[in-house]
């Protein structure tokens, strides 16, 4: 079963689990589609693979299923310049 992580691993943008701007890999490592496109090229910075649509998880599934509240932040490269100043 997906995780859902709730932002980009990039920017830290909110990923809710209904985003269509969600992208995961085939590691599950999660980024926004602006930052896939502009930012990663199409390419996982971890794995090195490619990128899908994430899919959205049914609301009435939520409750017994719910997202992961975890967030995870790429700790180097070009990403660190996407996130808001802390």
């Amino acid at each position: 079963m997906l995780l859902l992580k709730p932002n980009c691993e990039c920017c830290d943008r909110d990923l809710p689990p209904a985003s269509a701007d969600a992208r995961i890999c085939s590691f599950e490592c999660t980024f926004c589609a602006d930052c896939v496109d502009q930012v990663l090229n199409g390419a996982c910075p971890n794995c090195g693979g490619n990128f899908v649509p994430r899919p959205i998880r049914p609301a009435a599934l939520l409750a017994h299923r719910p997202a992961s509240s975890e967030r995870v932040l790429a700790k180097d490269g070009p990403c660190l310049e996407r996130r808001p100043a802390a």
